[in-house]
């Protein structure tokens, strides 16, 4: 895992790069959290979904609250960037529109977009 500062706005962001899963349960999720706050001075988090553990988009399975939470917690904000086009879960997608309209957790398509919400942009 690699994480790359970006600052826009004078705002933040450790945008996350990876050959694999780095979320995979809250622990991993704060972990990056805490990493993230160490090595880059943030704790705003940009990270493709491919590198989260896919039963996170399984609203069911309890894994979103989980994690994000861990986020909420410890004073950290994320943005997943990526397709969510083939979900086709009502709940996913009202979850994700929810997300958008607050403060601390974000879903966009592309990673030039989660940077822009995390720095207010």
């Amino acid at each position: 895992m690699e994480i790359r500062k970006v600052e826009k706005h004078n705002v933040s962001c450790a945008v996350i790069q990876s050959s694999e899963l780095v979320i995979s349960d809250g622990q991993s999720a704060l972990d990056l959290l805490m990493t993230a706050n160490y090595e880059a001075g943030t704790k705003n988090i940009v990270i493709d979904k491919k590198w989260i553990v896919e039963d996170f988009f399984v609203l069911s399975s309890g894994l979103a609250g989980e994690i994000l939470q861990k986020f909420v917690n410890y004073g950290g904000r994320i943005a997943i960037f990526g397709d969510y086009s083939h979900y086709t879960s009502k709940p996913l997608h009202d979850f994700i529109y929810e997300s958008n309209q607050g403060k601390f957790v974000f879903f966009t398509a592309t990673e030039a977009e989660a940077i822009e919400r995390l720095t207010g942009g």
